[in-house]
């Protein structure tokens, strides 16, 4: 291995909402090089803090954290409960900011399905946000948003959507995180804007900010390969 610094170092990664170890099939084959790689379960609370805890209370001692969406939220959690374990942190297509509350009204819709049976019919209406605009004809990247939801649960769902809808600002806390940091967003993302990322890697000292053309929300699915290069960047960098 070309960079000693990073070998041997634990990997953990942190789904977004409704979506499963799937969302990170490329990237644990381009990562196991640097240390044991593990998807984090995030299903099983109904807060962040609690989330965070919980996986926290599984983790190695020192470990790399990667969080997409609702993963990133966690993250930032994670590196807030204890940032002397984060060696090293990636935050893709999310956001520091609190949720709003026009943004809680927009989740009532599905919110209600997964309550009245409905579930199955969530993830055919998260996929034209979750996905780059020239990607909604994606038979392939559809069966994976809905073969990610099945393996979520309606239950889990609704947790994560309870803590997604309670989480704190983390911007009051950028300013404290001190490890190697990579921020990546889509160009195309409309869930969490690139602005939202901006936003961040401004209030981290010295992280990089890193915008994938052609993509949207979901960038580790959509664009794997430029992903796992910045991915690798950061684990040697």
């Amino acid at each position: 291995m070309s960079d000693t610094s990073s070998a041997n170092t634990p990997i953990v990664l942190v789904p977004g909402l409704n979506c499963s170890a799937r969302l990170y099939a490329e990237q644990i084959l381009a990562l196991w090089q640097f240390g044991p790689v593990t998807v984090a379960d995030h299903t099983r609370d109904d807060s962040m803090t609690a989330i965070a805890r919980r996986i926290l209370a599984a983790a190695p001692p020192c470990f790399a954290l990667a969080g997409l969406s609702m993963g990133g939220y966690i993250a930032l959690e994670i590196t807030r409960q204890a940032p002397e374990r984060v060696a090293r942190l990636a935050l893709l297509d999310t956001a520091a900011r609190a949720e709003s509350p026009e943004q809680t009204k927009a989740r009532q819709r599905v919110i209600e399905l997964a309550r009245t049976g409905r579930f199955a019919e969530v993830p055919d209406l998260q996929f034209p946000v979750f996905v780059h605009r020239n990607r909604h004809g994606d038979a392939a990247l559809k069966a994976i948003v809905r073969a990610m939801a099945e393996e979520t649960g309606a239950a889990a769902f609704l947790r994560q959507e309870t803590a997604i809808i309670g989480r704190a600002d983390a911007r009051p806390g950028l300013a404290a995180i001190q490890c190697p940091t990579l921020v990546l967003v889509g160009d195309g993302d409309e869930l969490t804007p690139p602005h939202l990322s901006q936003e961040i890697a401004a209030g981290i000292s010295g992280s990089r900010l890193v915008v994938i053309p052609d993509c949207g929300h979901l960038s580790t699915l959509e664009r794997p390969k430029a992903v796992n290069e910045v991915l690798v960047e950061w684990m040697r960098g």
